[in-house]
């Protein structure tokens, strides 16, 4: 289910999505990528071996935490299509049938990929702590299917350096067309729509890989507090069934300096 959702979701959001992921820098962390299909809006550039890359004078380091395994061979292989030099953590995930890059050019950007969640701020994988504080942390579609999204936000503020940025893009509760930050509004009925989201959360969650699709989301971040910028957008499309439960908050928040 999966392979097939993953590809109509990119399909509907990746029009969003390339319009803040050119942005992120440094040293990343990424939450829950999934397959990572979003790491071609990464920036790009001509590298050292003449391929079209990601860009080594832009992103530094990567670090994925994602906890289901059934992800890492594709999840791999869009590393590797965009450049990176791909190894595991071993700690958190010792399967040494998984390969890791083999013969990585000189300069290509490290990618490591670690078993884990946010979700206890007592439990975040040592390969992750090393790397940390990270200058960009970003979610895609992650934050529904966390155990409570305003402690796995407390952690990302955390990993965070002074003045670093969290990237979202989250599918959310039906927003109301008043609300400010809907900047494209097709006329659904939210009220409606809403509370269907609410009657099949519980057994969405289930078939979903606890998935949440009644979180709101960019709300959430917002109000949590320890940012000195937060600027996220909604948006309402009609596209498909699946768009009437599945609208997006998208945006980033930059931690407060200490």
């Amino acid at each position: 289910m999966w392979i097939v959702e993953s590809t109509r979701n990119d399909t509907k959001v990746d029009i969003y999505r390339k319009t803040i992921w050119p942005e992120i820098s440094g040293n990343v962390l990424e939450l829950g990528p999934g397959f990572a299909a979003s790491l071609k809006f990464l920036a790009h550039a001509t590298t050292s071996d003449g391929s079209f890359h990601v860009d080594p004078n832009v992103i530094k380091s990567y670090t994925v935490l994602e906890p289901n395994p059934f992800m890492y061979s594709r999840l791999q292989g869009n590393a590797e299509a965009n450049g990176f030099n791909v190894n595991y953590d071993r700690l958190s995930y010792p399967d040494e049938k998984m390969q890791n890059t083999v013969s990585p050019s000189p300069g290509m950007v490290p990618f490591k990929i670690v078993r884990g969640t946010l979700d206890d701020a007592d439990d975040i994988p040592k390969a992750v702590l090393a790397q940390a504080p990270f200058d960009s942390i970003l979610t895609s579609f992650s934050l529904c299917t966390v155990r409570s999204p305003e402690t796995a936000l407390k952690n990302i503020q955390a990993l965070l350096k002074p003045g670093g940025t969290f990237y979202f893009i989250e599918h959310v509760r039906q927003p109301d067309p008043r609300d400010p930050t809907v900047v494209e509004d097709n006329g659904v009925d939210a009220v409606f729509w809403g509370k269907v989201q609410d009657w099949i959360t519980p057994v969405w969650r289930i078939i979903g890989h606890g998935c949440h699709v009644n979180r709101r989301s960019g709300l959430t971040v917002a109000k949590i507090g320890g940012w000195k910028v937060v600027d996220y957008k909604s948006v309402r499309p009609v596209i498909d069934l699946q768009s009437r439960i599945m609208p997006l908050s998208f945006g980033k928040a930059v931690k407060a300096d200490d």
